[in-house]
């Protein structure tokens, strides 16, 4: 009942906020944004089953907490400032999943959902770089997206070997990282599964670059979706929400399109994954306090 009761809490101020600075989609094509917005949620699935994967298996919490997580981060990055977003993860997981996920386990999981993220940027970035239709600026910003998400890659592929060499088994810490480290199956399945809840991003911004009437364009779409991403790299930031919008809007600016209708993409863009991350954690709520109702009508 409590969470059910917090979903509506920041769904309410979510739309609070939209109703005081204007729906910045009132002009748009209604249907492109609505599949823009479903799509936006499936990301969402994909995302938490791909961080499913990164935890053992007896410590694993359900996909439903794991995407209530990412939708209520989401949601308080719109006010919060940069890396808060992790804190509401680990309070949304501890709280859903209950005692077998600690919360240096979620703290962990989220390390390596990072490393994960960037690594799965990579062949997105690496194909916006190599596209011939985009400034040397942003070309060159891809670029440095891809370098560091081939340096995560590497990372990921190391850490299982590193932590359980000879010389590092001896230390507790080590230890401790070695039994929650991930396997590299179970990585490479996270990979997968993060690097399709980027696709459909990006598939859905191309749709709303359509509803907008801004271009018709899936590289332009896929740099956006990775200038907006790299920022989560920051370690302190204004609002996370407003940090990605403004890296997108100066993405598209880069790439030729107008100030004013950059700024107004980006912001819609964002609002549109605000209110679909708020969809998720209301969806995820009623299920569970559901869920409870039927246990607590079962046991009475």
């Amino acid at each position: 009942m409590g969470s059910a009761v917090l979903a509506v809490g920041i769904a309410f101020l979510a739309a609070r906020h939209f109703a005081d600075a204007g729906w910045p989609l009132a002009n748009a094509n209604l249907k492109l944004v609505a599949a823009a917005g479903a799509l936006f949620v499936v990301a969402y699935a994909f995302k938490a089953f791909g961080w499913e994967r990164l935890f053992a298996p007896a410590e694993r919490p359900g996909p439903l907490a794991l995407a209530a997580a990412g939708g209520a981060a989401c949601v308080s990055g719109a006010a919060l400032p940069g890396r808060f977003d992790d804190v509401v993860r680990v309070a949304v997981v501890r709280r859903w999943a209950g005692p077998q996920s600690g919360v240096g386990t979620v703290c962990f999981s989220l390390f390596m959902l990072g490393l994960i993220d960037t690594a799965a940027l990579m062949p997105l970035a690496s194909s916006a770089a190599a596209s011939g239709e985009m400034s040397t600026g942003v070309r060159a910003a891809m670029a440095v997206v891809a370098v560091a998400g081939f340096g995560a890659a590497v990372v990921i592929a190391v850490l299982p070997r590193l932590v359980a060499s000879g010389r590092l088994i001896r230390f507790r810490l080590a230890r401790r990282l070695g039994e929650r480290t991930t396997c590299p199956r179970d990585a490479w399945k996270a990979w997968l599964l993060v690097l399709a809840s980027w696709l459909t991003r990006a598939l859905a911004l191309f749709l709303l670059l359509a509803a907008l009437d801004v271009t018709l364009s899936f590289g332009l779409a896929v740099a956006f979706l990775c200038a907006a991403a790299a920022t989560g790299a920051l370690p302190v930031a204004p609002a996370g929400a407003a940090t990605q919008a403004g890296a997108g809007a100066a993405i598209l600016m880069a790439s030729g399109i107008g100030t004013s209708q950059a700024i107004s993409f980006a912001v819609a863009a964002q609002a549109l994954l605000i209110v679909a991350g708020a969809a998720v954690l209301l969806f995820a709520a009623a299920f569970q306090g559901g869920r409870r109702l039927r246990i607590a009508r079962a046991s009475g």
